[in-house]
């Protein structure tokens, strides 16, 4: 009998498919890891650079589910989620968003995330167009490539508070363009998309059979007055095409509970939800508890809500005012979500002692790490390499710390030394 030491030693083929090699890994997970590993070697850094809310869950929706749990429902849901809460969210974007769905036309998922991903796999073929208005969520493109689309990116301007330019869509508009994403309140900018400029769009979209909208609606609570939120399905023509995607991680700080929803067509929620189906299966038993209590809590999340959006304020005023008076930072004051999108390219070029050049947003990044030991994302990630992203989802003293260590290491910043 021959041993396996005495078999020649094959070489395992350790290749990866084309579609997983053509992703980008998420930037803005990578730097929080990294920032969480500094902070548990001891550094005391400030964590800016995750979408999460530093709230508690409210204790009605965390009681919820523990009640859940006391009571045995930890059992399998029906794959697109309980009736039960799938009928709540009907009232929900009924009440809220003036548009009707039946529980059929929802479809609960692991997060929002999950939701969006199933919505470009169901309706996007290879060679298809995913168009996309930048900055935008880093995970938009990499989702068009999974589904074997082209991401197709529209920039947009700082001076135009970073919504999207319809005479710009118009002419991007192609045959092969299948689907359009809009995010408002928008993750990385806070810009909140006024319901004039999503007319204009909708009457540009009304032009092409084949184009449908997914709408990202997971930050519409956290908006500040006068900001108002507009559901795109809401607008006239516009239900048939459009996939509204919201969820529970955001506004009510249920991040860890991961729950988001679809809705939309039937035809289109049925597709997305097979592919659910054959991957995930329905959603957590104890979080879709949880969810109907949150939707229990009142309109646009009652007095819970309300208190958390208050605090966001009061953060994003803070900072703002501290911003303006960093001499060569470009500022759109966000309406919504906890974001403030800063460019800070005046400062490229520059030079740093004991780190180098800074030659863009990542190298700003590192260095802002490095010198002011504060975790923030590059711009580079969301498709805008002029902007660095903080995250206001701190305490008000936190930032004021964060505040003073960036303003310390922006201004020991020098022009680079020419060599002759």
């Amino acid at each position: 009998m021959t041993s396996l030491s005495s078999v020649e030693k094959i070489e395992i083929d350790v290749t990866l498919s084309p579609r997983v090699n053509s992703v980008k890994p998420s930037k803005t997970v990578a730097i929080t890891d990294q920032a969480t590993a500094l902070v548990q070697a001891g550094v005391p850094v400030i964590r800016l650079a995750a979408g999460e809310p530093d709230f508690d869950t409210p204790a009605e929706i965390a009681e919820a589910g523990v009640k859940a749990i006391r009571e045995g429902f930890t059992r399998y849901t029906p794959n697109a989620g309980t009736l039960e809460l799938r009928t709540a969210i009907c009232h929900k974007l009924k009440e809220e968003n003036g548009v009707s769905y039946t529980p059929d036309q929802v479809l609960v998922s692991n997060g929002a995330k999950q939701s969006i991903i199933q919505a470009v796999l169901a309706v996007c073929s290879p060679g298809d167009e995913v168009i996309i208005p930048a900055p935008y969520w880093v995970s938009y493109p990499e989702m068009a490539r999974l589904a074997d689309a082209t991401p197709v990116i529209l920039p947009t301007l700082i001076s135009e508070n970073f919504l999207l330019d319809p005479k710009l869509l118009e002419s991007t508009l192609t045959e092969k363009s299948r689907l359009l994403i809009l995010c408002s309140p928008s993750n990385p900018t806070g810009s909140v998309y006024p319901r004039k400029l999503l007319e204009e769009i909708a009457e540009i979209v009304a032009k092409h059979p084949r184009l449908l909208v997914l709408s990202d609606e997971i930050y519409e609570h956290i908006i500040y007055a006068p900001a108002t939120h507009t559901s795109f399905s809401s607008l006239p023509g516009m239900w048939e095409r459009t996939l509204t995607v919201n969820g529970f991680s955001k506004a009510f700080a249920m991040t860890g509970w991961r729950l988001g929803y679809l809705a939309g067509p039937k035809h289109f929620v049925a597709a997305c939800g097979k592919i659910q189906s054959q991957t995930t299966s329905g959603a957590s038993s104890i979080s879709q508890k949880a969810a109907v209590a949150a939707l229990g809590l009142g309109y646009a999340g009652g007095e819970a809500v309300s208190m958390m959006v208050k605090a966001f304020k009061e953060r994003r005023d803070y900072l703002v005012q501290g911003f303006r008076e960093l001499e060569g930072v470009k500022i759109s004051e966000p309406q919504g979500a906890f974001y403030l999108f800063l460019d800070f390219s005046s400062y490229y070029g520059l030079e740093a002692e004991g780190f180098g050049i800074i030659d863009g947003s990542e190298s700003l990044c590192r260095y802002l790490l490095d010198k002011a030991q504060v975790a923030l994302v590059p711009g580079e990630a969301f498709g805008d390499d002029g902007c660095i992203r903080i995250s206001y989802a701190e305490s008000l003293d936190t930032l004021k710390e964060a505040m003073e260590r960036i303003r310390n290491a922006i201004v020991s910043l020098k022009p680079a030394a020419v060599t002759v």
